[in-house]
């Protein structure tokens, strides 16, 4: 898939157009970038400070989401790519943070003309996300670094639970495109936090949104969306693992916490999804 969306993409050390030859993408200036045999390729451009999903919190995600309990969140941010995004003039859908791909996957399936690029810090995410949809290209990069993507490339950007650098979102998103971003909610797994405690949600995480993207951009449109899931012990498991939470806890001690919890637990879902126009 990479050679259906490298016009998309930059050479993260000097910014040049890159090119496909064989299996490397290429730069004017000779920096050359391997492809791996799973179809991603690394665009790092150096030492990153984030931690990146291991293979097992990526394994526990692609199960979790696989098995529908965030289809809530992901309906809702088709609808909302729909309503503030013409399909028909669909150009290249960037999914900065994606993970496994899940969400990028459902939108590109509502955006048919569309082709998609997906960066994450995680090699094991962008191995995975490779293979999940047909024209997703997958790359290795650091969403606070310059992201190696050319100036106003992307017609529309996801960012779902992903890290959000204003300047640079700013720049990859073209004149009329749409930047989504979704965002948890104090009250989001609020049942969990003492039982298995987890990470709570920053009372001011939405106003904190606001302030860091509006240099750049203006609020389109934005609504709340709240669920209630009814979680199994293998899918309380998996919420632990595949996330933030799982740098915190070790597996022995979340298995003793879940068994401690019924076997069929409601735990609440609350997200914020928000559309932004990019500032002239």
């Amino acid at each position: 898939m990479l050679n259906r969306v490298v016009h998309a993409l930059a050479c993260p050390h000097c910014g040049a157009a890159l090119d496909q030859r064989d299996r490397a993408l290429l730069c004017s200036a000779g920096h050359n970038f391997d492809i791996a045999k799973q179809g991603y390729v690394n665009l790092l451009s150096g030492a990153t400070k984030l931690s990146a999903d291991t293979r097992e919190m990526v394994e526990a995600r692609a199960g979790f989401l696989a098995a529908g309990h965030y289809a809530p969140i992901s309906e809702a941010l088709v609808e909302l790519a729909l309503r503030t995004s013409d399909p028909a003039e669909s150009g290249c859908v960037v999914d900065i943070g994606g993970g496994t791909g899940y969400y990028h996957a459902r939108v590109m399936d509502a955006f048919p003309d569309a082709v998609g690029v997906l960066l994450d810090i995680s090699k094991f995410a962008a191995r995975h996300a490779a293979r999940t949809h047909p024209r997703i290209g997958a790359a290795v990069a650091d969403a606070w670094q310059g992201l190696p993507l050319q100036d106003g490339a992307a017609s529309l950007v996801l960012n779902t639970f992903a890290p959000r650098n204003g300047p640079e979102l700013r720049r990859i998103l073209a004149p009329g495109g749409v930047l989504l971003v979704v965002t948890a909610r104090p009250g989001h797994l609020q049942e969990l936090i003492d039982a298995l405690g987890l990470l709570r949600v920053d009372d001011r995480k939405e106003s904190r949104l606001t302030e860091q993207l509006a240099p750049y951009f203006t609020v389109a449109e934005t609504e709340q969306l709240t669920r209630t899931m009814t979680l199994d012990h293998q899918a309380l498991a998996q919420l632990v693992a595949m996330g933030p939470n799982a740098w915190h806890h070790n597996t022995q001690d979340v298995q003793e916490r879940v068994r401690k919890l019924p076997e069929s637990s409601p735990v609440t879902l609350s997200v914020t999804l928000t559309a932004y126009r990019p500032l002239p």
